[in-house]
């Protein structure tokens, strides 16, 4: 396994006072197609309680993964779900959405999820938007024999002689995810991924690279293209991989909009403000 870059995530805040950790990546220069990687993890209610209120987006899909607890979705399309432990959501954006996501009065365990954010190809960015979740057809999740746990969060992917495929396959950019879970003093090998930036975030517990180097929470690894998958652990760990092809386009962003140029940010904000977004349902 061949590592690239190596990233640390930051504490920060957004929504209505989230403490968050955020590795950005609206430069272009590591994560794309990814945008942005935000992990909420806290037992303490104080850092996650006033939740993300109605707010606008377009020209980016958002990328939702719960490990613990839950939030409440609402859009102006009237989609209204709980997404709860498990569960996984998708939102591609295009030309405009206006979402909340609230945390679930009955999660009383802590919440700890992510939103990912992915960008779309110029084209289709002002395309209808798109919203699907798994909570009627969960993830796949697969153990093998050596104590590795892959679950299959979008796209694709192969544990050993199984297939693992997610309701959720239409990500921009041919992006797929998935969630690994180690138990202590185990070992997962994957193949080559066939998208050309994959990354390594671990969320959880540390892991050991092929030359000994150990890895905490918090850290982004970023992998040669064509690299393998070489990871362990000692004491357990929970990885999320990210895989997707670069789209290699200029990246425009402010706020909630990512778009291409800076003319198409100020038309964004001028649909916004003159309610062409909708109304939140």
């Amino acid at each position: 396994m061949n590592i690239a870059k190596i990233l640390t995530s930051y504490a920060t805040q957004d929504g209505d006072g989230v403490n968050i950790s955020r590795i950005p990546g609206f430069d272009g220069k590591y994560l794309d197609p990814f945008l942005m990687i935000d992990e909420l993890k806290s037992d303490n209610e104080a850092d996650y309680m006033g939740g993300f209120p109605a707010h606008p987006h377009r020209g980016m899909e958002t990328f939702t993964y719960i490990i613990k607890g839950g939030f409440e979705h609402k859009d102006q399309m009237g989609n209204k779900k709980a997404i709860r432990a498990g569960d996984v959501q998708w939102m591609s954006t295009g030309n405009g959405v206006i979402h909340s996501e609230m945390p679930l009065p009955d999660a009383k365990d802590g919440l700890h999820g992510f939103q990912i954010w992915i960008n779309m190809p110029s084209k289709d960015k002002m395309r209808d938007p798109i919203y699907q979740d798994t909570t009627q057809s969960p993830a796949p999740t697969f153990k093998n024999e050596n104590g590795a746990t892959l679950t299959a969060l979008a796209g694709s992917w192969q544990l050993e002689a199984v297939e693992l495929t997610s309701s959720i396959q239409k990500l921009s950019a041919n992006a797929a995810l998935a969630d690994v879970t180690l138990t202590a003093g185990k070992q997962l090998k994957l193949a080559p991924l066939k998208q050309q930036n994959v990354m390594l975030y671990i969320h959880s517990g540390s892991l050991i690279a092929p030359d000994n180097q150990t890895f905490k929470a918090g850290k982004l690894l970023i992998l040669e293209p064509g690299s393998d998958i070489d990871i362990a652990t000692q004491h357990g760990a929970g990885v999320l991989i990210l895989a997707g092809d670069p789209l290699k386009q200029p990246i425009a962003h402010m706020g909630p909009f990512v778009m291409t140029t800076q003319a198409e940010i100020q038309q964004a904000v001028h649909d916004y403000q003159n309610g062409q977004f909708g109304t939140l349902i």
